[in-house]
């Protein structure tokens, strides 16, 4: 199934590229969530309009994510959760947790499907985060979990 997406797609692509992928996971995942949409001779000539936007805005966009990396490395940030007495948490860290605390503690506003974590939230302590801030621009957020 060739397929165009709309949204950045870890391990796929980004907006605007041609994909070839199975036709499940076409049509059970990135279809119904509005990742993408089918391939047409039409929309073909939108990505390539797309594509040439795109390569205009890439130079500034790597020196602006270039910045925004330094200050999220450099950045202390607290995720306050509710936790038992073992340090075990009510629920788990979710990414739009991570992007609120970044906000709250004067980092800039992130999106949070940019937002990797290795594993599960479930306790309190430091753990770290990928930010995917360009294609070729990754920052590592490193945070601490605190009870609230």
């Amino acid at each position: 199934m060739k397929l165009i997406l709309t949204h950045e797609v870890t391990g796929l692509g980004a907006a605007g590229d041609v994909v070839e992928v199975k036709d499940g996971y076409g049509r059970n995942y990135l279809l119904p969530r509005g990742l993408a949409t089918p391939w047409t001779k039409g929309g073909q000539k939108q990505v390539d309009a797309l594509t040439k936007g795109r390569e205009v805005r890439a130079i500034n966009d790597i020196e602006q994510a270039k910045s925004v990396k330094g200050r999220i490395e450099a950045l202390p940030v607290k995720v306050a959760a509710k936790a038992g007495q073992s340090g075990r948490l009510f629920g788990a860290v979710s990414n739009g947790d991570i992007a609120e605390a970044v906000k709250a503690a004067g980092g800039p506003e992130l999106d949070k499907r940019k937002i990797e974590v290795k594993q599960a939230v479930k306790s309190l302590g430091s753990y770290e985060a990928t930010v995917r801030l360009h294609a070729d621009v990754a920052a590592t957020l490193k945070f601490e979990v605190v009870p609230a």
